[in-house]
C-alpha cells in the first residue's frame, strides 16, 4: 500500500509508523490520520508484527492538527461534502473514534517523541500505551477534542496545565505520569527500538490480554464515556456564537509554523500560522 503522509515499515517484529510531513512539522491532516489507521490495520493483520511504534520525521513528533494547508483543506472538503451531519461524523471520526480505536488496538503501542508534541500530537501519543521522550521534547496539553488529559496526568495537574496553557518539558511530563522514560536525543531511537524489540519477543496472547485488562481497569473508572462526553463540550466551547473563549481558542490553535522554524514568537516561542494547532 502506498502512503503520502506517513511511512510504514516492519523491523524485527516492530511495525513502525512515521508521520511524514516534515515541511509542516508533521501537522496531522485527515489524510494522514486515515493513513495511520490503514497502517494500524496492516499491523493488526500481520502476525509478524508484535508491537507498533509511532514517530515523526524531521525531529518533530507532531505540532497538532493541520488547520490550513492546501492539500489538507482539499481532503477535508472531500470528507465533509455539503456539511451538516456528514461534517459532524467526520469531525467525530478524526478527533475521537480513530483515537479510541488505536487506544484499544490489540497489540502494544509506543510513541517515540522528540521535538514538539502539541495538542493533537498529545492526543496521538496519549492513545499509545507507552511513551519514550527525547530530552529536547516539548509537550503542550490543553482542552482538546480527545480529552484524555485528566487520565494522563491526574485531575489537579490537568486543571493546572489547561488553565495555564503552557509547554511542559519531558521531565515534568514524566513526573506527571504521561511519559514513561526520558532519553538523551542521541540515544532515543536506539533505546526506544531496543525496548520495543524486547516486548516483541513476548507471547502475542500474553501481550494482548495484559493490555486488555489494563484498558478494562481504566474503563471501569469511566475513561471511554468521559472522553466521548468531552467531545460535545469541546464543540460547544469552540462554536458558541459571540463567546470570546472561541476567539481566544482559535487564536491559540493557530500556532507553530514560524515557531518551529526558529523565528521569534511569543513567550512560548510560538507565533500564529495556519499550518497546525
Amino acid at each position: 500500500m502506498e502512503f503520502q503522509d506517513i511511512r510504514y515499515a516492519i523491523e524485527d517484529g516492530v511495525g513502525v509508523i512515521t508521520l511524514n510531513r516534515p515541511q509542516y512539522r508533521n501537522a496531522q491532516s485527515w489524510r494522514m490520520l486515515d493513513e495511520i489507521d490503514a497502517a494500524f490495520d496492516l499491523a493488526r493483520n500481520d502476525e509478524a508484527v508484535k508491537i507498533v511504534l509511532i514517530r515523526g520525521a524531521g525531529g518533530v513528533f507532531s505540532t497538532g492538527h493541520d488547520l490550513g494547508t492546501p492539500e489538507g483543506a482539499d481532503y477535508r472538503k472531500e470528507k465533509i461534502g455539503a456539511g451538516g451531519v456528514r461534517h459532524y461524523d467526520a469531525f467525530k471520526k478524526y478527533n475521537l473514534d480513530l483515537l479510541l480505536k488505536w487506544r484499544n488496538f490489540e497489540k502494544p503501542t509506543i510513541a517515540m517523541v522528540e521535538g514538539y508534541c502539541i495538542y493533537a500530537g498529545w492526543m496521538l501519543a496519549a492513545a499509545c500505551d507507552v511513551i519514550f521522550a527525547a530530552d529536547d521534547s516539548q509537550f503542550l496539553p490543553g482542552f482538546v477534542e480527545y480529552m484524555s488529559i485528566p487520565w494522563d496526568v491526574g485531575i489537579r495537574r490537568a486543571k493546572e496545565l489547561c488553565f495555564e496553557s503552557r509547554f511542559i518539558g519531558p521531565e515534568e511530563a514524566r513526573e506527571a505520569g504521561f511519559v514513561n522514560r526520558v532519553v538523551p536525543k542521541a540515544d532515543l531511537e536506539r533505546e526506544t527500538f531496543a525496548w520495543a524489540r524486547r516486548v516483541a519477543e513476548n507471547d502475542a496472547g500474553y501481550l494482548r490480554f495484559a493490555k486488555l485488562q489494563m484498558n478494562k481497569a481504566q474503563d471501569a473508572q469511566g475513561f471511554t464515556r468521559a472522553v466521548e462526553d468531552s467531545l460535545g463540550d469541546y464543540v460547544a466551547m469552540m462554536w458558541m456564537p459571540g463567546n470570546e473563549m472561541r476567539v481566544a481558542g482559535e487564536r491559540r490553535l493557530l500556532t507553530v509554523d514560524l515557531a518551529v522554524r526558529g523565528r521569534k514568537g511569543d513567550r512560548h516561542g510560538l507565533t500564529p500560522a495556519k499550518a497546525a494547532e
